[in-house]
Parts: structure tokens; sequence; C-alpha cells
């Protein structure tokens, strides 16, 4: 039995310009960690690593920022290198904003 590993963050950055950066960033990789575009759509993007091990990226508009899962088995390192490319949405302002 294998388990995926979910990961999550937040950022400024529009869906679309997530997943663009994610096509750009996984293939880059060295090449023992490069993943290449498996499949697509509006809001996901799959990517096809080392031995057929699989990296979903999904990105969704929510609450005024995009939240970004990563699932994979083997790419966790990877995904957390994605995540720190990306612009964070700041948690404190949205607190107090929210009137927490």
């Amino acid at each position: 039995m294998t388990q995926s590993t979910l990961q999550e963050f937040r950022t400024t950055l529009a869906p679309a310009e997530v997943l663009s950066r994610a096509k750009a960033f996984f293939p880059g990789r060295n090449s023992l960690y490069a993943a290449f575009l498996d499949q697509e759509g509006s809001s996901h993007a799959t990517f096809r690593g080392l031995g057929g091990e699989e990296i979903v990226i999904a990105a969704v508009a929510q609450d005024g920022s995009t939240r970004v899962t990563g699932s994979t088995y083997m790419f966790n390192a990877q995904i957390s290198r994605f995540f720190t490319t990306l612009p964070a949405t700041d948690m404190t302002d949205r607190l107090h904003e929210a009137g927490a």
C-alpha cells in the first residue's frame, strides 16, 4: 500500500499563474527529480517522474487568495520547494480583516 502526502499553501497569485509556474518548475529539476506534465485541467496539473511517480498540483481561488495543494508519494521535497517559489499571503492581515 502506498500513502500519498498532501501539502497545502496559500498564495497571492491567481490559480492559472500557479499552474503555469508548476509547469515550468517540475520539468526543470535535476534529472533524478524532474517530473513532466501528464495531464492538466483548469484547476490542476499532474506530472510523472522517476518510476512513474505522480505529482498533483491543484490551485483554486478561495477567500481572497489561492489555495494550492500538492500531493505525491515520493516527491514531497520538490512540492515544498515549489511552494517556496510562490508569494505567500499575509495571514496576519487576513486575520485582522476578519476581526480575529
